[in-house]
């Protein structure tokens, strides 16, 4: 049984250009709740209502209390979990390095930050106290605006942007959905209407604060990038760490010269465009990416395509990745990932493909989400998430030229193919609920029975029971879903991260028998041979065979273990730099892993679907 997601989707009213216009801009709130509940609040007030209420108390128009609750996080806390610059709840009361509105806002209202961050009424009168603080201290006189167009310095100052222009886009998208109107759902169902206002910016108000371009601050359109069309974000050489700066962001290179370029990874934000900018233009953060893509289609380039940018939570794949950031965040990617931003990627990542040379396929573009972290001592992240539509998007990829692969998975492997992924089920090119496009596993070849250890069961987006599509997984059995849904479930080996539980918690992996589930029709079978097929793991001196999260010789980067005879399907092959060792990457479970060769044997398939396996040669290879 294909589990969905228990939430329903947010129905949108906006025609798909608004949509990319203003949702391009909103500050996303990094949710990890499977039923996106408002919070504890036992008589949790109608949203409506504390719109009004909020308006009557702090004199704040509910139309802009309501344009920024939906832009801030479609009327959603989310759970009061943080975005990614640790703002909270739908009118995103911020608590960080460059400001504290959550504070702030709790000593107004005389109630705790865990309300604020949990209850919506309390988040948006929250937020209400804290526009009204703002455009009394912008005042001249210490009066409050005496129309809506007079909010706008009030609200470029409420986005807490580290530079004027990223404030001035937050305030014009702003501005954008109140003259546009919308009508969307909170997570309880409640119905919220903005009609679209008569309003004008005020000029005056915007020359205050000198806000005069309409780009980020540090980018420019002046095509000195990598990938043509982009806008030049690109961080200035004081956040690069070979030239000894401390803090630092990036690390200068010679790629594809001194390292590979062997991989794209998919990222998503966890927040807004603005959020993410903020995250990257401040090197004390000490992240960065190549590129990251708005839902409007805008690509922004923020590090040069031949520097390591520290983005993929392990520095080996830092070393031979690029990365693409995509604004969203991975338990409610329905609500974000469109066609427009979809296809901007498929054309930058079509660019690169072709640029060095790497195939369309799940090996060499990957999910952060299919990457181990640097040690067992850490978990990585999940994104781009359950509804990033991989299928749709690597048919985007090909309508820019790039082939698909002429090889197939071998015989006894599973790849997931669901109906699910193969396109947008929303209308005018968004996505529903319905998109959802993991896939659980099982302790027995029943649905009814319990699934593996999770790290997280209530992160919609945690990817240690599951798998997602396009990535071969071999199976040793297969059977008929005992609970009679129809459903076939495929027995894999699969690492369990069955320590996450413990005190303290550890990301270590056992590789296990498992059962994966997958509904009639989304999966497909192996049929051919691809280069390498599927490996075996075999003993050296009777111990058990070692899991990397990284082609490197060190016990460090061991994350995980499965006994001898353990089968996977495996990618890629490659020469751990400065050495001539053998390695494989393998689909250990949701993520890839790596085995160095001389732990590897080749499998061969009867009829009767039992392997026998032969071991490398002295060189360590497979002949």
């Amino acid at each position: 049984m294909h589990m969905r997601p228990l939430s329903p989707p947010l129905r949108l009213r906006l025609p798909l250009k608004t949509f990319a216009i203003v949702a391009g801009l909103f500050l996303l709130l990094a949710s990890t709740s499977v039923t996106h509940a408002q919070g504890n609040s036992a008589q949790a007030r109608p949203a409506n209502n504390a719109f009004a209420q909020a308006e009557a108390k702090f004199h704040v128009p509910q139309s802009l209390l309501k344009a920024i609750c939906y832009m801030e996080g479609r009327l959603s806390n989310h759970g009061g979990n943080p975005s990614i610059d640790n703002g909270f709840g739908c009118m995103h009361l911020v608590k960080n390095n460059n400001a504290d509105t959550l504070d702030q806002a709790a000593k107004n209202l005389g109630v705790s930050t865990s309300l604020l961050r949990e209850d919506l009424d309390t988040n948006i009168r929250g937020g209400a106290a804290v526009l009204r603080d703002t455009a009394l201290q912008l005042s001249p006189n210490h009066t409050l605006p005496m129309s809506l167009a007079d909010w706008y310095d009030t609200v470029a100052t409420y986005s807490h942007a580290t530079v004027n222009s990223t404030a001035t886009m937050y305030a014009n998208a702003v501005y954008t959905l109140l003259r546009q109107g919308f009508t969307a759902q909170t997570d309880t169902g409640e119905t919220v209407t903005l009609a679209p206002q008569v309003v004008q910016l005020n000029k005056s108000a915007a020359a205050r604060l000198s806000f005069n371009t309409a780009l980020p601050g540090g980018c420019t359109n002046d095509t000195k990038v990598d990938y043509p069309g982009a806008v030049g974000c690109i961080v200035p050489q004081s956040f690069n760490c070979s030239a000894n700066h401390n803090p630092c962001s990036y690390k200068s290179a010679n790629r594809p010269t001194d390292y590979s370029i062997d991989k794209i990874v998919i990222h998503d934000t966890e927040g807004s465009l603005q959020d993410a900018l903020n995250i990257f233009q401040n090197v004390s953060n000490g992240v960065s990416v190549q590129y990251l893509v708005d839902t409007d289609g805008t690509v922004y380039q923020l590090v040069r395509e031949n520097a390591i940018a520290y983005h993929a939570g392990n520095y080996w794949y830092n070393q031979h990745s690029i990365g693409v950031e995509h604004v969203g965040y991975d338990a409610q990617g329905y609500q974000w990932y469109n066609a427009t931003q979809y296809l901007a990627s498929a054309r930058l990542v079509a660019y690169l493909l072709q640029k060095y040379h790497l195939p369309l396929d799940r090996t060499h573009i990957v999910a952060h989400g299919t990457l181990p972290s640097g040690s067992a001592a850490t978990k990585n992240h999940f994104d781009p998430g359950p509804y990033w539509l991989w299928d749709y998007y690597f048919g985007l990829i090909h309508q820019q030229g790039i082939p698909f692969p002429t090889t197939h998975p071998p015989a006894n492997t599973i790849t997931l193919h669901p109906q699910s992924d193969q396109h947008p089920d929303g209308p005018n090119g968004t996505e529903t609920t319905a998109n959802f496009n993991f896939f659980y596993l099982y302790t027995s070849a029943n649905t009814r029975s319990s699934r593996i250890p999770q790290i997280d069961s209530t992160d919609l987006a945690d990817v240690s029971n599951s798998v997602e599509p396009g990535i071969p997984y071999t199976f040793v059995a297969k059977a008929a879903d005992a609970a009679g849904t129809g459903d076939t479930m495929y027995k894999i080996w699969y690492g369990e991260t069955d320590r996450a539980q413990n005190t303290p918690p550890s990301y270590f992996a056992d590789g296990h028998l498992a059962w994966l589930d997958v509904p009639a029709g989304d999966g497909v079978e192996g049929s051919g041979t691809g280069s390498y097929g599927q490996l075996a793991l075999r003993s050296q001196s009777g111990s058990t065979p070692q899991i990397y999260a990284r082609p490197t010789s060190k016990s460090a980067y061991i994350i995980g273990r499965a006994p001898a005879g353990t089968a996977f399907a495996i990618g890629e092959t490659y020469v751990e730099d400065g050495t001539r060792t053998l390695w494989y990457e393998i689909n250990f479970n949701h993520r890839q892993a790596w085995v160095p060769a001389s732990e590897m044997s080749r499998i061969t398939y009867s009829a009767s679907q039992t392997h026998t396996a032969m071991a490398p040669n002295a060189d360590g290879h497979l002949d």
